[in-house]
């Protein structure tokens, strides 16, 4: 089975945020799927089966589980699909868990369609401090929990444990940001109780972070960045109920899995 390597929300290999990409004609048991995300040990393996004309049906897994949404693995599918398999097509639809996605491949960018989930305010816990070992000016609740930082410099200088991150009763991941002077906001994404400590840049946490920021700089396009260690850019668009989220993608590899 032909298995990719993208480097989503990347300008060049080594950037952005690596995901595994598996395209089938037939779906693979949960439990094999599961196995080859565990095995590839990147935050997100995605597998993809062709239903109709430029639709697919998507799933993500981490190693430590499937997940509802995924942005740099949708981001990397789309770029396989349109590089690789359906080389004629510039728009590609997914259905998924989180309903129906749409990619849309304007040159070397792609601009994803993704539900807007605006995170309610959250107190903020003991746990919650310690676990990041800062006190955040604010708390929210989506999905993840999501916190919002004095300075870039606080977001980027973070150093949470982990341990106690995967310890916190409340939401899946762990979502930092902050204003920007270069960049409208930054971010920082941990999920630990995935086992992924952290996300490189995760497109689905700007499914809460667009919406907010949006409110908070009255503005509907904005462009953030992923202070990460490899880092990555995302230009961001708030639509109504929907956001648009576009980035380039870097191929690293492709390989043969022998999963028979």
């Amino acid at each position: 089975m032909k298995y990719y390597v993208v480097d989503a929300f990347a300008e060049n290999v080594f950037e952005g945020n690596p995901a595994g990409v598996c395209v089938m004609d037939a779906w693979l048991s949960e439990e094999l799927m599961q196995k080859i995300a565990i095995e590839n040990n990147l935050s997100e393996t995605a597998f993809a089966v062709k239903e109709e004309d430029e639709l697919y049906r998507l799933r993500w897994f981490t190693p430590g589980g499937e997940i509802d949404l995924c942005g740099h693995a949708t981001l990397a599918t789309a770029y396989v699909i349109t590089n690789f398999y359906d080389t004629d097509s510039k728009r590609i639809r997914f259905k998924t868990l989180s309903g129906e996605l749409t990619v849309i491949r304007n040159g070397e960018l792609y601009e994803m369609d993704f539900p807007s989930r605006m995170p309610e305010t959250q107190p903020l816990t003991d746990q919650m401090v310690e676990a990041l070992g800062i006190r955040p000016s604010e708390a929210y609740l989506g999905r993840d929990l999501m916190f919002l930082l004095e300075s870039e410099s606080d977001v980027i200088n973070l150093e949470p444990d982990f341990s106690k991150l995967a310890g916190l009763p409340e939401g899946l991941g762990v979502l930092v940001t902050a204003r920007s002077d270069e960049y409208d906001f930054v971010s920082r994404c941990f999920f630990p109780k995935l086992n992924v400590n952290e996300d490189p840049v995760c497109g689905s946490a700007h499914c809460n972070f667009i919406p907010f920021w949006a409110a908070r700089l009255n503005k509907q396009e904005m462009t953030a960045r992923q202070v990460s260690k490899r880092g990555g850019t995302l230009y961001c668009k708030l639509a109504g109920d929907r956001v648009t989220i576009s980035g380039r993608a870097a191929l690293y590899s492709i390989a043969e899995l022998y999963v028979a």
